[in-house]
């Protein structure tokens, strides 16, 4: 039976809301053509549009997927990304959050969470968080290999892979850097009541025209890094 026979353009709108299947999406985009009224057929180019995006999304995430899948296909069990983020601000801690995604990934429009090229000397601090975010994941589950952003993870004894701008090409270090960002996005907003004044539930301590006006009328707070030369002018005046 034709689903949009009888239907008004509210309820049809209503249910087609909620799907989310590509192959429904189309079977409901085909039946909507055929419909007289001009708002149903709108509806059917939504549909279309909808399942487009997902079957765009769903190969993007199969991409993705593809070191991950390969190291599996040689029998490399639980493969763990890891990422950092945190390493350019003037304020807040480096953060790095290493994961292990399950056999089945339902995650469409997962993609890198950010995109910077720290310094030598700030990588190495980056590097430490890193290790750490591989030795607390081994306590509960001992990664076999890691797929690591642009760098390699020092002082632990797991085979790694280095993937430049792994964060944009790989889901696991993609899924690690948005785990990282939410976790310090969360952590300046509470800081930011701490601290207040230098707006860092805004700009997460990165070096905007208003936090760098803060810095210049309050000085730095505990959690600004004086080895950064805005901080460390400040902390002079």
């Amino acid at each position: 039976m034709n689903p949009v026979a009888q239907g008004s353009l509210a309820n049809l709108r209503s249910r087609i809301a909620g799907i989310e299947d590509e192959t429904e999406l189309r079977r409901w985009s085909q039946h909507l053509a055929s419909d007289p009224r001009a708002g149903a057929r709108r509806l059917a180019e939504q549909c279309l549009r909808r399942a487009g995006k997902r079957e765009a999304a769903q190969r993007h995430l199969s991409e993705l997927l593809e070191r991950r899948e390969a190291l599996r296909a040689r029998g490399v069990a639980r493969i763990a990304g890891v990422d950092e983020v945190g390493v350019g601000p003037l304020a807040g801690p480096v953060v790095a959050a290493a994961v292990i995604l399950p056999d089945r990934v339902d995650l469409l429009g997962l993609n890198d969470s950010k995109r910077v090229r720290p310094a030598e000397r700030r990588r190495l601090a980056a590097a430490e968080a890193m290790r750490r975010a591989v030795v607390e994941l081994s306590a509960s589950a001992t990664p076999d290999h890691l797929l690591v952003d642009a760098r390699r993870v020092p002082g632990v004894d797991v085979p790694q892979t280095a993937i430049v701008h792994g964060d944009a090409s790989d889901a696991s270090i993609a899924a690690a850097s948005i785990v990282a960002k939410v976790y310090r996005d969360d952590l300046m907003t509470r800081l930011d009541t701490r601290y207040a004044g230098y707006g860092f539930a805004q700009h997460m301590g990165y070096g905007t025209e208003r936090h760098l006006r803060a810095l210049r009328e309050l000085g730095p707070s505990p959690i600004h890094r004086r080895s950064y030369a805005p901080v460390a002018e400040a902390a002079r005046a």
